[in-house]
This record gives structure tokens, sequence and C-alpha cells, in this order.
């Protein structure tokens, strides 16, 4: 094994933190966005999704940019060869957006109608999904301990939504049983388009020699395409009447930046941070978020089965991204037809 350099772990821990810190905040503040009481109209959840896929294709055009040295002539060129040029190739990337597009919707949704704690913990089976997408679309093998902690996830997941008593304060807001179902099959629905678009995308990924920020600029105008028409067909009349910055504030502003910034900051983190500190970084993420909402937010009370369940998960996401040595015994491989 090589020895990191202090500078190396300074990095690894650093893109730690600041992937626990996204996280951690944007679930948070997109809850806390979704649930505050103001005066007039509250803002269009298909709003802020348009305008994050905005700020994602600005950012990457920027990061283009830097790479072609900062020649806009050569920047130009770089993106009417390969997204202009090769439609295509283009076209390819509609898919993984529109789903993408639906999940990000749907994750409003789901704030919208859960506590932070039981989203963050509950979100988790993507791993789940993304894993038997791996298997089917990219022949992956997985080994005896991921598929293991594919059980422990389900298990923990279980865990957290079974029904509880509640007999805590009459006067407190808890949210209803109806609004829970919808959250619960908002974060379900998540899950399996994230796991599929992710998969879908990483496939594209290794069959073209494109950088990942032109790939995301193309991600992100059709995106932006998909998030416009839906606006339009959900929240035309309100876009209308209203405009389509009604009901924002600093809070929901910052939710569309770290959005936006999300995935550009997960791809930044995986430089620098291996699979298992990304296993530990969405641990932490999941402890802060109930503490928060526990001790902040006042929309969360935790529970044995919520706290064993969340132990589960934790547990699961760790083991799961554990790197073992080879072993003949521990690979489990399900064929899919071609050998």
């Amino acid at each position: 094994m090589v020895l990191s350099s202090p500078h190396s772990m300074r990095l690894k821990y650093a893109s730690l933190g600041v992937l626990v810190l996204q996280t951690t905040s944007l679930v948070l503040t997109m809850r806390r966005s979704r649930t505050l009481k103001e005066d007039g109209p509250r803002y269009l959840a298909s709003s802020a999704v348009v305008l994050a896929e905005v700020l994602k294709v600005l950012t990457c055009t920027l990061l283009v940019f830097k790479d072609c040295s900062f020649n806009v002539q050569s920047m130009n060129q770089l993106l009417k060869e390969e997204i202009v040029n090769k439609p295509m190739e283009t076209m390819k990337l509609a898919i993984p957006a529109g789903i993408y597009t639906l999940q990000n919707n749907l994750l409003y949704v789901a704030l919208s109608n859960l506590d932070g704690a039981t989203y963050q913990v509950t979100y988790q089976l993507k791993i789940l999904t993304t894993a038997l997408f791996s298997v089917s679309m990219l022949g992956k093998s997985l080994r005896l301990h991921q598929w293991l902690s594919l059980l422990l996830l389900t298990a923990g997941i279980a865990l957290v939504q079974l029904p509880t008593e509640s007999g805590g304060d009459p006067e407190q807001t808890i949210p209803t049983a109806g609004s829970q179902f919808v959250g619960l099959m908002a974060v379900l629905m998540a899950c399996v388009s994230s796991g599929f678009a992710g998969v879908y995308f990483e496939k594209i990924l290794k069959e073209t020699k494109q950088s990942v920020w032109l790939r995301n600029i193309q991600l992100g105008l059709f995106s932006f395409l998909f998030g416009s028409v839906g606006m339009m067909m959900y929240d035309g009349q309100s876009v209308m009447q209203s405009g389509i910055f009604q009901g924002y504030n600093s809070i929901t502003w910052t939710v569309v930046i770290l959005q936006a910034l999300g995935g550009l900051i997960v791809a930044v983190v995986i430089k620098y941070a291996d699979n298992i500190l990304k296993g530990f970084a969405t641990s932490l993420s999941i402890i802060l978020s109930a503490l928060i909402s526990y001790f902040v937010l006042a929309d969360f009370n935790p529970t044995g089965l919520f706290f064993m369940g969340t132990m589960l998960v934790m547990a699961a996401t760790i083991l799961y991204s554990y790197q073992c040595k080879p072993s003949s015994v521990s690979m489990i491989k399900i064929e899919t037809g071609a050998t």
C-alpha cells in the first residue's frame, strides 16, 4: 500500500467534510423551505429545479472554459464539435436528463411530507437500486459482503418505516399517515430513478471520451428543457400570474445553489476520497440530519425502531463501500445472457 502524503490526507478529509456539509445542508434547507409558513405564495418546486439546471450548465461551461485555457474561440469550437456536430451522442443524454428531472421534483415532494432524518435514511435505498441496475446493465459483480450489506440496508429502511404510536404533545405538528405515504412513495420512486439514471449515465461516460463537464452540459440542457416543459404544464398558470420567482427568499436560493452544485461537488470529492470515506460521509450526514431535525427544526421524534434502523443503514453503507482483497469464494455474479 502506498502511504498518503499529509497534503493528500488533508484533501481527503476536507472533501469528506464538504460532502457531509453539502448533503446535510441540502436536505435540511429543502425541508425548511417547504414547511416554513410565510405570507404570500410558496415557491414553485418546478421552478427551483429549472433554475438549478441553469446554474449547473453555467458552472460546467465555466469549467470547460478553464480547460480550454480561457480561450473563447477554443471553447466554442469544442462545444460545436462535441454537442452540435454529434447529435446522436447528444441525444443519448435525453433519457437520464428526463429521469433526473423527475427525480429532483420527487425530492421536493418527499421533503414536503417527511422529516429530514427519515428522508435521509430511506433515500439510502438508492444504493440497492444502483447495485441492481449495475449488475443488470453493466454486468458488474458484487462481492458477498456487498450483497449482505444490501440485505442490512433493506432491513434498516423497513424498521425506519414501521408505524409507531404517537403519544406526545397533541399540539406538535405530526405528519398524517396520508402525507407520510406520499412522501415514502416519492422517495421510493426517486431511489429507482436515481439508480437507473446513474448507471445509464455511467455507461455513457465509459463509452465515450468526452469530459465529465461536457457531458453535464448536455445533461443540463436536456434537463432544463424537460423541467421547463413540466413547469409550464403543472404550474403554468401560477408562473403567468406571479412569475417564476414567486415566493423566493434566501432559503429558496440556498436550496437552488446547493442542488446545482451537489453533483459537481461529488465529482470533485471522488478524486480525493475513496468509497469508504464516502460511506462515512453518508453516515455522518444521517446523524447530523437527525440531530438538527430534532433540536433545531423540531419536526422529528426518534424512536427505538428508528434508531435501530438507522444503525443498520449506516452499517450497510460502510460495509457496501468496504474494499477487500478479491476472493474466488466471495464473488457473486448474475449472468445477464451474454458471456
